[in-house]
């Protein structure tokens, strides 16, 4: 079993972002934490397996103040079974870090921090609205790997308006300077409601698939060459240094999310939290649990699902999802088929989204 907790809160929205989120205004945080940890009390009575790994999401975690980050986690221990917990990553804005920041985290029991650093260039910081200095994101890793959890992610993006080549890989080399155990790196998209989307419509900022690949083949070449291995699509990691947590989304297993739009996935029953947060401290108070919309998902929804995201991986896609009626010939530059799984070659991982579709 997985958990995921959703910690909406953010000093300021990117123009980027389509997860939901928003700034504190009058949300009382104290009780916000207790909404969490009464939602966990309803889920934990449904008789759920161990936890695997915890995943601190959002928004942005770190804004939780120490004493209510200790209160929230005493109180999962006391309504989840910890004795199994192979990884406890938490999402954190570089702008906040402090050498008791990294201590805390690792007193917390955190294993994994996960930066949200974007871009060590300092105009496409800007561009992003991010509030973090390339000094202050570059401090961050540095105060983790002395002090900290015993794994740092950072997040990366590229083909950010205004960005060239040069740029990007300029951001790479300094990344792999910093020597983070695990680096992701995001092609970035036009998501409808963010204000990104309003300007990618109105023609101000334009869409470059041929830079998007460069930009991409670039990232896979020099992560590649400086020991990352290229185990999904937007993600690498040292060896023995992958996401666990992700991986077990990739893979279908079962996780529970907490938090206003969180979604959890057990025994294919599938269902979302309201995507309010005012709402949520509502319904959870009234009833325990903040459920919004629910499904099940049937054999050839979950067949889909486990194609779209399992392709991504370096593994590829095991043949029991594959329709054995599908000619895969049209594909056979970007395909191989061993006896157990379907993988991308060449220039596959580069249309991903397009050859899945083409699978379905």
């Amino acid at each position: 079993m997985q958990l995921y907790l959703h910690i909406p809160f953010c000093h300021r929205i990117c123009p980027y972002c389509s997860f939901y989120k928003h700034t504190p205004g009058g949300t009382d945080l104290g009780k916000f934490v207790d909404a969490l940890l009464s939602e966990a009390r309803f889920a934990s009575s449904q008789g759920l397996s161990p936890l695997k790994t915890i995943y601190f999401g959002g928004g942005t975690p770190s804004m939780l103040s120490p004493t209510l980050l200790s209160r929230l986690f005493s109180g999962l221990r006391e309504h989840f079974d910890f004795s199994q917990i192979e990884e406890i990553t938490f999402e954190a804005n570089p702008a906040t870090f402090t050498d008791r920041t990294a201590n805390l985290y690792r007193e917390f029991g955190i294993t994994r921090v996960s930066l949200g650093i974007q871009s060590l260039h300092s105009t496409h910081l800007k561009t992003l609205g991010r509030e973090h200095s390339v000094l202050q994101a570059t401090r961050s890793v540095q105060l983790l790997q002395h002090a900290g959890p015993d794994e740092v992610n950072i997040d990366l993006i590229f083909s950010i308006p205004g960005q060239s080549l040069t740029d990007w890989e300029s951001t790479l080399t300094q990344a792999i300077d910093l020597q983070p155990d695990h680096i992701s790196a995001y092609n970035l998209t036009y998501e409808e409601d963010t204000a990104y989307f309003e300007s990618f419509e109105k023609g101000h900022f334009k869409d470059d698939p041929e830079l998007n690949a460069q930009m991409f083949s670039s990232a896979h070449d020099r992560l590649t060459a400086a020991g990352y291995e290229h185990y999904e699509t937007s993600n690498y990691a040292k060896p023995g240094k992958r996401s666990r947590h992700n991986e077990g989304y990739w893979h279908g297993n079962d996780y529970l999310g907490l938090g206003p739009s969180a979604v959890s996935t057990i025994r294919r029953k599938r269902w979302q939290n309201v995507n309010d947060t005012t709402l949520y401290l509502k319904r959870v108070e009234a009833v325990g649990h903040a459920l919004d919309s629910q499904e099940i998902l049937d054999e050839e929804a979950w067949r889909l699902e486990r194609l779209a995201l399992m392709l991504r991986t370096s593994e590829g896609l095991p043949k029991q999802y594959l329709d054995p009626k599908l000619d895969l010939s049209p594909l056979s530059d970007y395909l191989e088929l061993t006896d157990t799984h379907l993988r991308l070659i060449g220039e596959g991982p580069l249309l991903v989204d397009s050859i899945a579709a083409e699978l379905c």
